[in-house]
């Protein structure tokens, strides 16, 4: 691609002015279509191990009650336990199977 930056995709969240994140690296990212599927796209290989990867998503858990607390005016407790109510009603009874898109050197 030649130094080209790629094109934003739709609805996707800009990090271009979070100079915060300079230090970073990403590790994860998320999609969802309206009513269907999600993709998790994961690097691995950028963690020192999985308890590393639960502990972000706790803290991602934690930031998102937050998040909804605050864009639909609703307690943040009501929304951590919300949010916790979606993890336990997908971790017993998963919606849709986990297909590998790529080989481990390569997002999951």
């Amino acid at each position: 691609m030649s130094g080209r930056k790629p094109s934003a995709r739709p609805g996707e969240i800009s990090v271009a002015d979070f100079d915060f994140l300079d230090g970073s690296v990403e590790v994860a990212r998320l999609w969802v279509e309206n009513r269907g599927q999600s993709t998790c796209l994961i690097q691995p290989d950028r963690l020192a191990d999985p308890e590393m990867f639960g502990m972000l998503l706790v803290d991602a858990v934690r930031h998102g009650a937050k998040a909804f607390s605050q864009s639909h005016g609703i307690a943040e407790d009501e929304a951590l336990d919300r949010i916790w109510q979606g993890v336990e009603m997908e971790r017993d009874d998963p919606t849709s199977p986990v297909e590998t898109v790529q080989n481990y050197k390569k997002p999951n």
